[in-house]
């Protein structure tokens, strides 16, 4: 049986956009993010740029965070004692202005408490900022792959973690007020609140889809390399499958604690996915678990592993959708089925042509 047909056949029937299943508000979804908009004179979500220069202390050194694509982020201490980040976009960045619009007008339709919640925005004297939670336990990456942590993430932390993506996804696919695939879902995008909670950010590269629309082919490529689903890489077809297959690969890199792609690693090992498809068909998968994990529950890794598998298959129309994957997640009560090949076709050495990937693409 074909897993297009299995997910269909066995996963129970969900409710649609807005129902009261896992959705914006339900039990399933945790509801609404904690953050509120910061409120301003006018009721506006503008901040006056003085008042973040007095927040940031005028965007000292001392308090900048990092740098990423849209440009520097400062910590800031609004005047009601609010600890914030204010991403600044980098001067002249064309696409970065892009980015800056598409973020704050996505961020307005959503809110959950798996997903980034937008503060308030700034807009002056040529300048375009952000405001957003600021999270001292910073991102997944750290907790992963940063050698310098002395106490990685515990097992269930991580499997908590891995939950909550699952849920922030289910809500931007099927549950909120509009239909949003993400495009960019790697550790880095997943930050961390002070209880290690897990909340998608960085939504300039997300895409609104229409209600009747189930993908959408575009020559602009967007995304991380290694995360990107093939389909999209090689040939610009953009699903929710995309944010599924990126999941794939993030879920692997939890249980595993090592990036997708290390070059410092043997030729076999050098990719992620493809090491776990081997270990996997060699009936050993738990050699991929991370050696500093001092113990975790050998079956739910097991099952991370399997639901990493299915949600990287090469064909899309084999990949289960979110609320697939929530669910095998969050239930035991049926037997997964045995992924086959993942799309693992030029992750080394390049994406190579690969027309076959878009059969059956129709299927979602």
């Amino acid at each position: 049986m074909a897993l297009s047909n299995w997910f269909s056949l066995c996963l129970p029937g969900r409710t649609g956009r807005g129902g009261s299943g896992f959705g914006h508000g339900g039990k399933g979804s945790g509801g609404e993010g904690k953050e509120n908009r910061l409120a301003t004179s006018s009721g506006s979500i503008f901040i006056d740029l003085s008042t973040l220069e007095a927040a940031t202390g005028n965007f000292c050194e001392a308090n900048l965070l990092g740098r990423g694509g849209f440009g520097p982020v400062y910590k800031g201490v609004m005047t009601n004692g609010q600890e914030v980040a204010v991403k600044q976009l980098s001067i002249d960045s064309r696409q970065g202005a892009r980015e800056f619009t598409n973020e704050v007008t996505l961020l307005l339709k959503v809110q959950h408490r798996n997903l980034v919640s937008l503060l308030g925005c700034c807009v002056a004297n040529g300048r375009k900022m952000l405001v957003l939670p600021f999270f001292p336990n910073r991102s997944l990456d750290y907790f992963l792959f940063d050698k310098s942590r002395q106490t990685p993430l515990d097992w269930s932390k991580r499997f908590e973690i891995t939950v909550g993506v699952a849920r922030g996804l289910l809500y931007l696919h099927e549950e909120s007020p509009v239909k949003i695939v993400h495009r960019d879902i790697k550790a880095s995008n997943i930050l961390l609140d002070d209880q290690l909670n897990p909340k998608i950010s960085d939504f300039g590269l997300a895409r609104l889809f229409s209600a009747d629309e189930t993908h959408v082919n575009t020559f602009r490529i967007s995304g991380t390399y290694g995360y990107m689903a093939p389909e999209y890489a090689l040939n610009g077809y953009l699903s929710s499958k995309s944010d599924v297959f990126s999941f794939g690969i993030l879920l692997l890199e939890i249980v595993s604690g090592r990036k997708n792609l290390d070059e410092t690693l043997g030729v076999k090992e050098v990719d992620l996915l493809s090491y776990a498809w081997k270990l996997y068909q060699e009936g050993s998968e738990l050699k991929i678990m991370d050696p500093n994990l001092a113990s975790y529950n050998a079956d739910e890794a097991s099952l991370c592993i399997q639901i990493g598998l299915l949600c990287c298959q090469a064909s899309v129309s084999d990949r289960p959708d979110m609320y697939g994957v929530h669910l095998m997640l969050s239930s035991d009560s049926f037997t997964l089925p045995k992924p086959g090949s993942p799309g693992i076709r030029g992750r080394i050495g390049g994406w190579l042509s690969a027309p076959s990937l878009l059969s059956n693409t129709n299927s979602h």
